[in-house]
């Protein structure tokens, strides 16, 4: 008997003989994606997972009309959709990320002495999950509940930096996704957003300068889980004009974002 499938939880079924077998096989594929570096085929997904092609290709239809996959057709690749995402914020706000996350993130802005925040991905934005405003620092607009567009925000770039750039293609396909503006600064077209990404892989963390507030400087990192995706993002906000130390908030952040991912089992 598995100790994972106790009788007194699982009588009458066994993991190979699943009551409801297209559910069981959906469940397989998208945890199956989650998994992976970047989009994959059909066939790679038939052999691994031992689903028939047909089913296969039915089921991620399926996943496609409601938005939990993508079908990359240049590539003949599939991979998570934007509502595999809303997944992910369904899960931070019932709180286990945010509960873990807080008082890193509060040890974080007083070391700082800056504002710090926690924030997950949601389709093309950012949700803020937990903020910290330090004393004598102004309000931010990323309160916790407030969604913000991904592209413009030190913690979205951290976190699509850490996504496979075929997933940052189907998530930013054209000008019309980059459409969303706060300041009249930031990326407009793809080809500006991934020689940003670029520029954030090679550092190591994401800035940004004015985009979500004029005035308002910050940097990020991001949460990275088991398999190496951004479960989340942790970011430290500052005046533009104040006196800091950037490097100094820099390696902060990152050792809070580090810390964060230990304690979520991730890298």
């Amino acid at each position: 008997m598995h100790p994972w499938h106790p009788v007194s939880v699982i009588p009458d079924s066994s993991p190979a003989r699943p009551q409801v077998p297209a559910a069981d096989q959906t469940l397989r594929i998208l945890a199956f994606l989650a998994r992976q570096r970047g989009p994959v085929g059909a066939q790679t997904i038939a052999t691994q997972l031992g689903i028939p092609r047909s089913s296969v290709y039915h089921l991620l239809a399926a996943m496609a009309a409601h938005g939990f996959v993508v079908h990359l057709e240049g590539e003949r690749r599939w991979g998570l959709g934007t509502a595999a995402f809303e997944l992910a914020g369904g899960y931070a706000r019932q709180e286990p990320l945010a509960r873990i996350g807080r008082p890193l993130v509060a040890q974080l802005a007083d070391r700082a002495s800056e504002s710090a925040h926690l924030a997950v991905m949601t389709g093309r934005d950012v949700l803020y999950i937990v903020e910290e405003r330090a004393r004598r620092r102004p309000a931010l607009v990323t309160d916790v509940g407030v969604r913000l567009p991904a592209h413009l925000t030190a913690t979205g770039r951290a976190m699509l930096a850490a996504l496979p750039r075929e997933q940052v293609r189907a998530l930013f396909p054209d000008a019309t996704a980059l459409a969303a503006d706060r300041t009249g600064r930031g990326p407009t077209r793809p080809a500006e957003l991934r020689e940003l990404l670029r520029e954030v892989r090679a550092r190591g963390f994401a800035t940004e300068d004015g985009e979500v507030t004029l005035g308002l400087r910050s940097v990020g990192v991001a949460v990275r889980d088991h398999a190496g995706w951004p479960a989340a993002a942790i970011a430290v906000t500052w005046p533009a004009d104040a006196a800091v130390d950037v490097n100094g908030l820099t390696a902060l952040a990152t050792d809070a974002a580090a810390t964060l991912a230990a304690r979520i089992g991730g890298r």
